[in-house]
Protein backbone atom coordinates (compact mmCIF):
# COMPACT_ATOMS: atom_id res chain seq x y z
CA UNK A 1 0.00 0.00 0.00
CA UNK A 2 1.03 3.59 -0.65
CA UNK A 3 1.97 6.02 1.81
CA UNK A 4 -1.09 8.30 0.56
CA UNK A 5 -3.48 5.33 0.72
CA UNK A 6 -2.01 4.35 4.20
CA UNK A 7 -2.84 8.24 5.15
CA UNK A 8 -6.01 8.19 3.69
CA UNK A 9 -7.27 5.03 4.75
CA UNK A 10 -6.55 5.95 8.60
CA UNK A 11 -7.70 9.61 8.59
CA UNK A 12 -10.89 7.99 6.92
CA UNK A 13 -11.32 5.60 9.66
CA UNK A 14 -12.30 8.97 11.78
CA UNK A 15 -14.43 10.90 9.35
CA UNK A 16 -16.87 8.53 8.37
CA UNK A 17 -20.21 9.91 8.92
CA UNK A 18 -21.91 12.61 6.12
CA UNK A 19 -22.54 15.05 8.82
CA UNK A 20 -18.79 14.62 10.28
CA UNK A 21 -17.55 15.14 6.28
CA UNK A 22 -19.71 18.19 5.24
CA UNK A 23 -18.75 19.77 9.06
CA UNK A 24 -14.91 18.99 7.43
CA UNK A 25 -15.34 20.30 4.52
CA UNK A 26 -16.25 24.03 5.56
CA UNK A 27 -14.11 23.83 8.92
CA UNK A 28 -11.00 23.00 6.54
CA UNK A 29 -11.96 25.45 4.14
CA UNK A 30 -12.01 28.23 6.36
CA UNK A 31 -9.38 27.26 8.44
CA UNK A 32 -7.36 27.22 5.52
CA UNK A 33 -8.83 30.35 4.24
CA UNK A 34 -8.39 31.92 7.84
CA UNK A 35 -4.74 30.77 7.81
CA UNK A 36 -3.61 32.27 4.22
CA UNK A 37 -5.66 35.24 5.44
CA UNK A 38 -3.07 36.20 7.97
CA UNK A 39 -0.21 35.34 5.96
CA UNK A 40 -1.17 37.53 3.37
CA UNK A 41 -0.49 39.86 5.75
CA UNK A 42 3.10 39.23 5.23
CA UNK A 43 4.93 40.52 2.39
CA UNK A 44 7.64 38.57 0.79
CA UNK A 45 8.83 40.24 -2.65
CA UNK A 46 6.26 42.08 -4.70
CA UNK A 47 2.77 40.32 -5.66
CA UNK A 48 4.49 37.60 -3.33
CA UNK A 49 3.47 37.12 0.59
CA UNK A 50 3.53 34.22 3.18
CA UNK A 51 0.70 32.83 2.24
CA UNK A 52 1.84 31.67 -0.88
CA UNK A 53 4.93 30.21 0.61
CA UNK A 54 2.78 28.44 2.85
CA UNK A 55 1.05 26.92 -0.45
CA UNK A 56 4.33 26.31 -2.13
CA UNK A 57 5.32 23.89 0.46
CA UNK A 58 2.46 22.10 0.60
CA UNK A 59 2.03 21.26 -3.04
CA UNK A 60 5.34 19.98 -2.51
CA UNK A 61 4.23 18.00 0.17
CA UNK A 62 1.53 16.91 -1.70
CA UNK A 63 3.55 16.47 -5.04
CA UNK A 64 5.49 13.35 -2.45
CA UNK A 65 2.46 11.67 -1.90
CA UNK A 66 0.61 11.70 -5.20
CA UNK A 67 0.87 14.29 -7.90
CA UNK A 68 -3.13 14.09 -9.17
CA UNK A 69 -3.82 14.62 -5.56
CA UNK A 70 -1.18 17.59 -5.76
CA UNK A 71 -2.99 19.18 -8.74
CA UNK A 72 -6.35 18.99 -7.06
CA UNK A 73 -4.93 20.50 -3.77
CA UNK A 74 -3.45 23.02 -5.94
CA UNK A 75 -6.55 24.16 -7.81
CA UNK A 76 -8.19 24.45 -4.85
CA UNK A 77 -5.26 26.61 -3.08
CA UNK A 78 -5.38 28.60 -6.21
CA UNK A 79 -9.07 29.47 -6.13
CA UNK A 80 -8.96 30.09 -2.17
CA UNK A 81 -5.40 32.45 -2.86
CA UNK A 82 -7.50 34.19 -4.67
CA UNK A 83 -10.50 34.50 -2.45
CA UNK A 84 -8.42 35.50 0.11
CA UNK A 85 -6.54 38.41 -2.17
CA UNK A 86 -10.03 39.69 -3.08
CA UNK A 87 -11.35 40.25 0.70
CA UNK A 88 -7.48 40.81 2.05
CA UNK A 89 -8.57 41.31 5.64
CA UNK A 90 -6.38 39.43 8.17
CA UNK A 91 -9.33 40.20 10.87
CA UNK A 92 -11.86 38.25 8.37
CA UNK A 93 -9.18 35.24 8.16
CA UNK A 94 -8.92 34.93 11.91
CA UNK A 95 -12.35 34.67 12.74
CA UNK A 96 -12.77 32.16 9.71
CA UNK A 97 -9.95 30.34 11.14
CA UNK A 98 -11.53 30.17 14.42
CA UNK A 99 -15.16 29.07 13.37
CA UNK A 100 -13.72 26.47 10.84
CA UNK A 101 -12.30 24.77 14.24
CA UNK A 102 -15.23 24.95 15.55
CA UNK A 103 -16.99 23.29 12.23
CA UNK A 104 -14.32 20.86 13.17
CA UNK A 105 -15.38 20.17 16.77
CA UNK A 106 -19.00 19.72 16.05
CA UNK A 107 -18.06 17.44 13.38
CA UNK A 108 -16.61 15.14 15.79
CA UNK A 109 -18.46 15.89 19.06
CA UNK A 110 -21.85 15.78 17.33
CA UNK A 111 -21.76 13.22 14.27
CA UNK A 112 -18.79 11.10 14.81
CA UNK A 113 -18.30 11.36 18.48
CA UNK A 114 -14.57 10.59 18.20
CA UNK A 115 -11.48 12.58 18.79
CA UNK A 116 -9.62 14.42 15.86
CA UNK A 117 -7.44 12.46 14.08
CA UNK A 118 -4.69 14.34 13.96
CA UNK A 119 -4.71 14.19 18.16
CA UNK A 120 -2.92 10.86 17.07
CA UNK A 121 -0.94 12.30 14.09
CA UNK A 122 0.39 15.60 13.05
CA UNK A 123 0.56 14.36 9.54
CA UNK A 124 -3.21 14.31 9.29
CA UNK A 125 -3.82 18.06 9.36
CA UNK A 126 -1.95 17.61 6.06
CA UNK A 127 -4.00 14.71 5.01
CA UNK A 128 -7.58 16.17 5.38
CA UNK A 129 -7.71 18.87 2.51
CA UNK A 130 -6.65 16.09 0.58
CA UNK A 131 -8.90 13.39 2.32
CA UNK A 132 -11.63 15.79 1.05
CA UNK A 133 -10.60 16.83 -2.36
CA UNK A 134 -10.21 13.14 -2.68
CA UNK A 135 -13.84 11.78 -1.68
CA UNK A 136 -15.54 14.86 -3.82
CA UNK A 137 -13.06 13.71 -6.77
CA UNK A 138 -12.17 10.30 -6.10
CA UNK A 139 -8.78 10.95 -7.03
CA UNK A 140 -7.30 8.01 -5.74
CA UNK A 141 -9.46 4.78 -5.17
CA UNK A 142 -10.81 4.40 -1.56
CA UNK A 143 -10.04 2.12 0.64
CA UNK A 144 -11.18 0.75 3.73
CA UNK A 145 -14.38 -0.12 5.17
CA UNK A 146 -16.95 3.75 4.12
CA UNK A 147 -20.65 4.25 5.81
CA UNK A 148 -22.62 7.26 6.18
CA UNK A 149 -24.63 7.98 8.47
Amino acid sequence: MRRIDALLADYGSCHRTRGNLISHTVGITLIIFGCLSMLHAIPIAGFWTASEILLAVGVLYYLTLDVLLAAAVFGAAVILDLAVRAVSSWRLGAAAFVVGWIFQAIGHAVYEKNSPAFFRNLVHLAVGPAFLLNEAFRIRPLKGNRTSK
